[in-house]
């Protein structure tokens, strides 16, 4: 049996299995207990060397920051649009208003109600013809006008995602409001902390830049 134990007449420490104190030579009793020496106690262990944090996909684009489309270069971008969405509307309200003149002169209708009725074909396309091509663009997979490309800017809902074309038409004719507060809807652009316009409040929508 391993280990140790003390004389019950001196108190010395003796070896398990021994007769007699190595002592006083008092007799051991057999039922004597042994006192088992402490186990070793294992080396520690190394800790393990320090493993830097992986940053998650978009830390890089967290750390440069989110840029928004401020009101210049957006008005830039509006008057290129306005210019494509003439091309298309303006010779189609001619073609339009041809056809309106020569069947109001073949069913003998007096030249003011052609007027009126070209005027009025003329503002449907034209507000028809803005619209559609905002809304489609705008909620297409490149989230932008043609204008808007050229700048590399894009369309996005608050949290960065493609919006709907359902948003997209909301956010064109919210573009009134701004225009009826004297356009001051538009200038806020330019001073509200993400560059939103008026009509970019009213539809949850930003103009970002990539």
């Amino acid at each position: 049996m391993n280990g140790t134990f003390f004389c019950s007449q001196c108190g010395a420490s003796n070896v398990a299995g021994s007769q007699f104190c190595a002592r006083c030579g008092a007799s051991v009793p057999p039922t004597a207990v042994a006192v088992s020496a402490p186990a070793s106690i294992p080396p520690p262990v190394a800790a393990a060397p320090y493993q830097p944090a992986v940053p998650f996909a978009g830390a890089a684009a967290v750390a440069r920051g989110v840029r928004y489309g401020g009101f210049w270069i957006r008005f830039l971008a509006a008057i290129i649009d306005g210019i494509i969405v003439q091309a298309v509307v303006f010779p189609l309200s001619l073609l339009i208003g041809g056809v309106t003149g020569m069947a109001g002169a073949i069913s003998g209708v007096e030249n003011t109600g052609l007027r009126i009725m070209g005027g009025a074909f003329g503002f449907v396309i034209g507000v028809a013809g803005a619209w559609l091509y905002e809304a489609f663009m705008e909620s297409s997979a490149r989230q932008a006008t043609l204008g808007k490309m050229i700048f590399q800017m894009k369309v996005t809902d608050l949290a960065g995602n493609r919006i709907t074309f359902g948003r997209a038409s909301g956010r064109h004719f919210a573009k009134w409001l701004s225009a009826l507060t004297l356009f001051i809807g538009y200038v806020i652009a330019g001073f509200t902390e993400r560059k939103q316009a008026l009509h970019d409040m009213v539809a949850g929508t930003l103009v970002r830049i990539q």
